[in-house]
């Protein structure tokens, strides 16, 4: 099997012939780890995925100062608070849905497909309806309007998954054969907000993505997931990526439990990358692949690449995946 026929069949539920490698987001450490760029950076290291590039508009506040078209404040590019707070905010901060064209640069989509056939083209950005809804509106006022105006909650749920479902639509017409969508809903302690209200408030905006893009949708959340974990399924998503393994997320016991419903994702201890103990990486690795098993899961970080880990770490991280995945 090359990497695109690997990761089909997990996709397909099928026995690929090795567990197929996709780290999703390699966000840094590109000169030391001594690869080229941040794209051919997946391939160089040696994985089965590819990420199709992905670029802010230049005018955009967005990573920079100010306000930017989705209403999300940013204060020497970090984000700070939401401007969303009422119905004229929402039509002044959701754009038509032709910008989604100025996200993408269609040559070097073009270019990447040629240069990797073999590698299995995806996409992933953090978009999704829930995440792009506490971020418009700023996590406290939104809670506030769940008691005050739950209407006015689903009129920016409604827009933001509007948005998220052209822009993955325009990735899969580029060539995109997998969607992984961010949509941060937990943290350490478990879901943001009960079960109770995720179905009521984000179920059915999820099932709109999972219905309505062409191709499998894998849903990534930091935190602790096991509460959410039933409604990926029930929404649609081809599985889930993360499994942050400092909020507890056991993958064995996940596993057991939605192995057979959902592909896995991740689940490697990403506190190991600031460490210069390369046997503690060995060994999660390891454990992974015992855990994930040779089916229906794909070996990546619990999160993502980014500066400031342990050079050595990550080297021995992507070095080892080839040495203990037979």
């Amino acid at each position: 099997m090359n990497s695109r026929e690997r990761i089909q069949a997990v996709l397909q539920r099928k026995t690929p012939d090795r567990v197929p490698r996709f780290e999703v987001w390699i966000d840094g450490m590109f000169d030391e780890l001594g690869v080229t760029d941040p794209y051919r950076a997946y391939a160089e290291l040696g994985q089965d995925g590819i990420l199709m590039p992905y670029q802010t508009p230049t005018d955009s506040n967005a990573w920079k100062d100010g306000v930017d078209e989705f209403g999300r404040v940013w204060k020497k590019g970090m984000y700070f608070y939401g401007a969303v707070q009422t119905a004229d905010d929402l039509k002044q901060y959701t754009p038509p849905l032709s910008y989604a064209d100025r996200f993408f640069d269609v040559k070097r989509v073009a270019d990447i497909r040629t240069n990797y056939p073999h590698l299995c083209l995806f996409f992933g950005t953090h978009i999704g309806p829930f995440m792009g809804t506490y971020m418009a509106m700023g996590m406290e006022h939104m809670f506030r309007m769940f008691k005050k105006d739950m209407s006015f909650v689903h009129a920016v749920m409604e827009a933001r998954t509007d948005w998220c479902i052209e822009i993955y639509k325009r990735a899969a017409e580029l060539g995109a054969e997998l969607i992984v969508m961010g949509d941060d809903a937990a943290h350490r302690g478990g879901s943001m907000i009960s079960p109770q209200m995720w179905h009521e408030l984000v179920l059915p905006y999820h099932q709109r993505v999972a219905r309505e893009i062409p191709v499998p949708v894998i849903w990534h959340s930091d935190g602790k997931m096991d509460k959410l974990l039933p409604f990926a399924v029930e929404a649609g998503f081809a599985g889930v990526h993360g499994l942050e393994t400092l909020s507890g997320n056991k993958l064995d016991e996940v596993k057991a439990q939605y192995g057979d419903k959902l592909i896995l994702i991740g689940n490697v201890d990403i506190n190991l990358f600031f460490e210069p103990n390369l046997e503690l990486i060995r060994a999660d690795v390891r454990r992974s692949y015992e855990q994930g098993g040779t089916s229906g899961y794909m070996i990546s970080s619990c999160n993502s690449i980014y500066p400031g880990m342990n050079p050595e770490a990550l080297r021995e991280y992507f070095r080892c995946q080839g040495g203990l995945d037979g």
